[in-house]
């Protein structure tokens, strides 16, 4: 076998890992140089040491990382197909407070037959993300079951852990009305 042969070989190999890997190897969810544009993975996790279920459900969001409303994309994968969601901002209090009563609720949307959800919006959340009161250097982004929260009262009651997709880091948004 030539080394040639050999070496191409080898980079298709590593391209392949690369591909099913996926999200598992996910990027940064900061900006690129100057950019007003963010990038944040959620991943389906174990409740038990919070570690990525490998091959689990995941999701990216693209999303602004300053403005007058919070603007986003978000594209869910590997969810319960027909299942009903709801993308949240879960803020962080001293002594975690149940049930969460300061949930500011981001979006709405079901999952396709093939596990898929897809969510947009620009959301007036009238706070910078994390808010003063939250206890983090920076924001949890969810998404969760809708049955687990009361949009309209920015209450998180249900717990369903094994069924949500958790922050891969936390992420910053500055509002400016």
């Amino acid at each position: 076998m030539s080394k040639k042969f050999f070496g191409l070989c080898m980079t298709v190999f590593a391209l392949c890992v690369v591909a099913v890997a996926g999200p598992a190897l996910a990027g940064p969810t900061a900006p690129a140089g100057k950019s007003n544009t963010g990038q944040l993975y959620l991943y389906e996790k174990n409740p038990a040491d919070w570690t990525v279920v490998d091959g689990g459900a995941w999701g990216k969001m693209t999303y602004k990382l300053s403005g007058p409303a919070f603007d986003y994309v978000f594209n869910g994968h590997g969810l319960v197909p027909g299942g009903d969601y709801t993308l949240i901002y879960y803020p962080d209090k001293a002594g975690n407070p149940w049930p969460r009563t300061d949930v500011i609720c981001l979006g709405q949307g079901l999952a396709n037959n093939g596990g898929n959800a897809h969510i947009a919006n620009a959301v007036d959340t009238t706070t910078s993300l994390p808010s003063a009161a939250d206890i983090n250097a920076g924001a949890k982004i969810w998404l969760v079951e809708s049955a687990a929260v009361d949009c309209a009262a920015g209450v998180m009651s249900g717990w369903n852990p094994t069924e949500y997709l958790f922050e891969g880091d936390l992420i910053n948004f500055t509002y400016e009305p």
